[in-house]
């Protein structure tokens, strides 16, 4: 497959202005682009009613199929900052992530945003018996775990968690710094 091939079938995520992504995915749309944006319903409460409304599962962003070429006509749909890229370059998205992704829409399950984790991320547990436990996130065949360290012993334990029931602990500054 040549390069230009491949570019042409990559996904591309779009940076956009905040609040905009469905008039953008309808305008790109309206241009011959083929557009993802995978969206969550909430409830979302004002003083006088309640609502269910569909938000962006990725704010400020939507998806975009190939024609990354076509730079101009995406860029100057308004509300469209850039072309998420790397290295000076429209950085592809994984096919199977986005194909992840909307499986997960059309499944219908309740679907909603949640904070990136990766392994070795210092994590607190929000939830359950567990709640207030910080320690390091692992993953161990499809489970997560928290690990707890005694440093002084140079010995640590695991406990699996549900990745659903922990936050990023933010880093700290070193003591003394």
């Amino acid at each position: 497959m040549k390069p230009a091939d491949s570019a042409e079938s990559a996904w591309y995520a779009l940076y956009t202005r905040h609040q905009h992504e469905k008039a953008i995915a309808r305008v790109l749309s309206s241009k011959g682009f083929e557009v993802f944006l995978p969206l969550y319903t909430a409830l979302h409460r004002w003083k006088d009613r309640t609502k269910q409304i569909a938000l962006p599962l990725f704010p400020c962003y939507v998806f975009l199929h190939g024609q990354v070429h076509r730079r101009l006509d995406i860029l100057s749909t308004p509300g469209v900052h850039s072309v998420v890229s790397a290295e000076g370059r429209p950085a592809p998205i994984s096919e199977e992530e986005v194909d992840a992704i909307r499986q997960m829409i059309e499944s219908k399950a309740l679907i909603e945003p949640h904070p990136f984790l990766k392994t070795g991320d210092l994590i607190r547990v929000k939830g359950g018996p567990l709640a207030g436990i910080e320690g390091i996130l692992v993953r161990k065949k499809n489970q997560w775990r928290l690990v707890v360290s005694v440093e002084l012993l140079q010995k640590s334990v695991a406990v699996e968690v549900d990745a659903a029931e922990v936050e990023r602990v933010p880093k700290r500054s070193p003591v003394g710094a």
